[in-house]
């Protein structure tokens, strides 16, 4: 154990302790590189991640690299503060401290900004046989199986086991799912389409299922109406009130119906990670922590939780989403409360929400944004799109390359990220 993390903060800079590099961890800490504090991040994982773009990598179109830089080399001028590589147990919030697996540190302020991961509900026992796509791991690991399926495929003898692998089924009609549609649909039929020789990858079947009445339920039924159509001229079978009740490695079960396909994506939702348990806190139905209008909890006004753990609603009563957006403003929030508090100002009004829209991509050409106000979609909106989620790219001189890239795969249908990495049991 590390003595100068088990002291007291008594006679020190205030410690600020934050759990999680994703947005909203990673811009708190950002927020505070001012502040005479001491701010240390936690994280399992060395680097932040770019979610928003993960799909391409699960499809090949861009390195996990291109997407994810070290947590390290972004806070490197910042003097006031550290980061550990480690995984949380709990929190005692009577000690004021966070559990580590060798040790504890103790904190004045505490920001939990722990995210989501998969929910499968009730089914657990389908997720070795349907991936969902949170990480880079699920990326790398969705992508070696959608190349491997091709390559088991060209050596195939049977037609009926060739079908079946070559046919893909994505579990999940919101964004994620529809992205993971197209960009797999054009993966088929054309960055892979002269790459084999015993079979045409154009053959393919992309079958996207959702439970629910319509794709992007979130939009504007028009705007859903469009992704239908969009995902239907890239070859993509759209089917909706279909009710998943079984996977495994046959395929999957929609009602009585068989569906042959030996690589299932699961898109359909997601549940809070365990920081509710830490707390002994109240949640909401998928684990989020029912947080106060400053994003502190319950009873314990220096302990705030954010981003995907969070529950909060807007000024009209709806729930903030779990984006990216919404992890940034709570993550500067949070930030600017506990810089009042250690500053001795005044204290800042409630959080309040700021949309900036929905956004889906479909495809290498069509996208959907939604703003209160206006709705586009079309390749304007798919300029837009990409526009937007460059600029919003950490890492320099990253956009840049991502840009060529982009731009590159969209003249010449390359995907220069094909590769099969790790080994096939790991998945």
């Amino acid at each position: 154990m590390r003595d100068d993390m088990s002291l007291t903060s008594t006679h020190r800079a205030p410690r600020i302790v934050i759990v999680g590099a994703g947005f909203g961890g990673l811009f708190a800490a950002k927020a505070m590189a001012r502040l005479s504090a001491e701010v240390i991040l936690i994280d399992r994982h060395n680097y932040h991640l770019f979610q928003p773009l993960l799909y391409q990598v699960a499809a090949a179109g861009l390195a996990p690299s291109d997407i994810a830089w070290p947590i390290r080399s972004i806070l490197r001028r910042q003097r006031n503060t550290s980061v550990l590589l480690d995984e949380v147990q709990a929190v005692d919030l009577a000690a004021k401290q966070v559990v580590l697996a060798n040790e504890r540190i103790e904190f004045d302020y505490l920001i939990l900004a722990t995210g989501a991961k998969h929910s499968y509900v009730g089914h657990d026992d389908w997720e070795s046989t349907a991936p969902g796509l949170k990480t880079i791991d699920d990326a790398t690991s969705i992508r070696r199986r959608l190349l491997l399926a091709f390559e088991q495929a060209e050596m195939c003898a049977d037609a009926t086991e060739r079908e079946r692998l070559m046919r893909f089924v994505i579990i999940g009609g919101g964004p994620t799912g529809v992205e993971l549609a197209g960009t797999i649909s054009e993966l088929a039929h054309h960055t892979l389409a002269a790459d084999f020789r015993r079979i045409d990858p154009r053959s393919a079947k992309v079958i996207l299922v959702e439970a629910g009445p319509r794709l992007l339920p979130t939009f504007h039924p028009s705007i859903s109406d469009y992704a239908g159509d969009v995902l239907v001229r890239l070859q993509v079978e759209v089917r909706v009130d279909c009710l998943v009740t079984h996977c495994d490695a046959r395929g999957v079960m929609l009602g009585e119906e068989l569906l042959p396909a030996a690589t299932t994506l699961w898109a359909a939702g997601v549940v809070a990670s365990p920081v509710g348990h830490w707390l002994d806190a109240r949640t909401d139905r998928i684990g989020r922590v029912m947080v106060r209008p400053d994003l502190s909890i319950e009873n314990y006004p220096d302990v705030f939780v954010i981003g995907d753990a969070a529950s909060i609603r807007d000024s009209q009563g709806a729930q903030v989403p779990g984006i990216a957006p919404a992890a940034k403003q709570q993550g500067r929030y949070v930030a600017r409360v506990i810089g009042s508090r250690v500053n001795d100002r005044a204290t800042p009004p409630p959080f309040h929400y700021r949309h900036a829209g929905n956004w889906a991509t479909i495809g290498r050409r069509s996208a959907v944004i939604e703003f209160p106000f206006v709705r586009l979609k079309g390749f304007f909106a798919w300029w837009i799109w990409g526009i937007a989620h460059i600029y919003f790219l950490i890492g320099l001189p990253s956009p840049l390359l991502v840009s060529f890239r982009w731009l590159w795969g969209y003249v010449t249908y390359s995907r220069g990220a094909r590769l099969i990495t790790g080994s096939a049991h790991t998945d």
